[in-house]
């Protein structure tokens, strides 16, 4: 495994530096070079969240760059891996993927693929688990629904914190306490209620071209509709974005409903142990809408 801090790629001489010294405005460039489209304020929330590298020229330019989320002790989740498209065909996503491997040592990690890049991931170790689809359009106001029986709506607050992050946490099987904590400081959240407990939650924010839904936490499509139901109607008309591992069923059927037909896939995967939970339709939470692509 190439572990070197410098590599000659054709005629790029690049060397690896933490991502904390890279400038905001050139990793927005360079998600924009590869037509990803993340805000300099999207970019900010990752860098809170985790940690990272990139590749820099002998002149300074940020040409690729890599992350990752350590969600628990065993648990790694790896995102923003991207490289320059004058890049991608030299190796040069492979070297960083080396050094973003060492730094993760003995823990499981998951990530979500695109397809240029799931080759490399394959080549790396890592196995397919499932499909996760890019929904996303001009969403439109879906007519009004019934809730679940015995169950009403109410918006999420900080103190409902420790509350969520079980739940999300019973569906990822790490922990995403702070992630959730900087989620709820810039999105709106709603939380499906039977008695006085938490059994479905939401969360939308500025993402992108629009909003983002996500993460979204249910046990079942009924649920899983109901908290996602008031985000649509608030941003009816305007851009919206939910991924999804969904192929099909109440939920997915909604989502298309709302003006959000699948845009793109890409296939999360993982190495060391599997990644995923069992979706058996029972009581177990699960992952209805990712965080992002990059954050799981």
């Amino acid at each position: 495994m190439e572990r070197t801090n410098s590599k000659r790629l054709d005629s790029f001489e690049l060397t690896i530096a933490d991502i904390a010294e890279a400038d905001l405005d050139a990793l927005h460039a360079l998600s924009m070079s590869v037509g990803w489209p993340h805000r300099a304020e999207d970019w900010q929330i990752v860098l809170e969240l985790g940690k990272g590298i990139v590749a820099r020229d002998a002149i300074g330019r940020v040409l690729g760059s890599a992350m990752w989320f350590n969600y628990a002790p065993d648990f790694t989740n790896i995102g923003m891996v991207i490289t320059s498209p004058r890049l991608q065909m030299l190796g040069a996503g492979q070297w960083m993927m080396n050094h973003v491997l060492a730094q993760t040592s003995s823990r499981a990690i998951g990530l979500n693929a695109t397809r240029l890049a799931r080759r490399l991931y394959a080549s790396l170790g890592f196995v397919a688990e499932r499909t996760v689809y890019q929904c996303n359009g001009e969403a439109v106001a879906p007519p009004q629904g019934l809730l679940p029986p015995g169950a009403r709506l109410r918006a999420l607050t900080s103190d409902d914190l420790d509350e969520i992050a079980a739940l999300d946490r019973a569906a990822y099987r790490a922990d995403r306490s702070h992630v959730l904590a900087r989620l709820l400081e810039v999105s709106k959240g709603v939380a499906l209620v039977r008695g006085e407990r938490i059994v479905a939650f939401s969360l939308c924010r500025r993402f992108g071209r629009g909003h983002l839904i996500g993460p979204l936490v249910a046990a079942n499509d009924d649920d899983a509709i109901a908290v996602t139901r008031p985000h649509v109607v608030d941003h009816a008309g305007t851009f919206l974005r939910l991924d999804t591992r969904q192929k099909s069923g109440a939920f997915a059927e909604f989502v298309a409903q709302a003006g959000l037909p699948v845009y793109d896939t890409v296939t999360s995967m993982s190495l060391g142990r599997p990644w995923l939970v069992e979706e058996t339709g029972g009581e177990t939470p699960i992952i209805y809408a990712l965080v992002a692509q990059a954050l799981g």
